[in-house]
């Protein structure tokens, strides 16, 4: 089944302003297997679970057409306010049942929501619409992110991040599993395709706000979770997070400047030829 939890109004404006999305370096290796396999100019690319579309706008100047998909009709709502670039358009549908054509798509992405999919469904609906030669990248980042800041020990700032994500845990959603990391290998391994490639570790670092960083932690599911649960307990828990990082920091405001490193670990895969 579909799992949806990011559908409400105040969720998806909470995935716009802090949602991070993958690095251009990040998104250029997805080009270059792309190319790899299938040679261009490419007509269409479908970021799927696109939620407010930070991530569906980097694909743009690779092809002729691109379209974000989700099923929140809220996340769509974001996305078409922030709808800057002409060949970019996003559309309301569920994973499982897109709206395209048998072989049509050069690329089909879905950046950290593929865990929330039917997956057997929605890989077997990704076999259908990609072209002989098209490929399918699953992209995701681990909670484990780290900060830094100069004169200040970074371990003592990640102590502290790793009380916030054990905070979290218990509202996990159990179809996660510990790790998501292993819905994808799983995913990888299942796939027949025999052009394919797994990466398992590459960190995108960036300047942000601490409160963007907070932010960012407070849109995931577990934390939303806890906030419908406790609201007051929720509350407490970022606030008595961001005091510590501010107090190991030695600052004083949560516009302070601090360097994100992400975790990411992707899966690209090319529909065979023949197929």
């Amino acid at each position: 089944m579909t799992y949806r939890l990011f559908e409400g109004k105040d969720h998806a404006s909470s995935y716009w302003k802090y949602r991070i999305s993958p690095s251009d370096h990040l998104i250029q290796q997805v080009i270059d297997f792309l190319e790899k396999q299938k040679g261009g100019p490419y007509e269409l690319a479908v970021d799927v679970g696109c939620g407010s579309g930070q991530g569906t706008v980097l694909l743009s100047k690779h092809f002729a057409s691109v379209v974000g998909t989700d099923v929140s009709p809220a996340q769509i709502e974001m996305a078409l306010q922030h709808a800057k670039e002409p060949n970019v358009t996003y559309r309301h549908c569920v994973a499982e049942e897109l709206p395209f054509a048998d072989g049509s798509v050069d690329l089909m992405t879905a950046m950290s929501a593929f865990h929330w999919f039917d997956r057997p469904r929605f890989l077997k609906e990704a076999h259908r619409v990609l072209k002989p030669r098209g490929c399918l990248a699953l992209l995701n980042y681990t909670i484990d992110m780290e900060l830094s800041h100069p004169d200040c020990c970074s371990q003592t700032l990640n102590d502290v991040c790793k009380e916030f994500y054990e905070a979290l845990k218990p509202y996990r959603s159990p179809h996660l599993g510990v790790s998501s990391i292993e819905l994808y290998r799983e995913a990888y391994n299942s796939i027949p395709y025999p052009d394919k490639e797994w990466q398992e570790c590459v960190w995108v670092k960036r300047p942000v706000p601490l409160s963007s960083y907070m932010g960012l932690v407070e849109s995931f599911s577990s934390y939303q979770r806890l906030l419908r649960e406790d609201p007051q307990k929720a509350t407490e828990l970022s606030r008595d997070i961001c005091q510590k990082l501010m107090s190991v920091m030695r600052v004083t405001s949560e516009d302070t400047e601090v360097v994100l490193a992400v975790k990411y670990f992707y899966l690209l895969a090319s529909k065979p030829q023949e197929a």
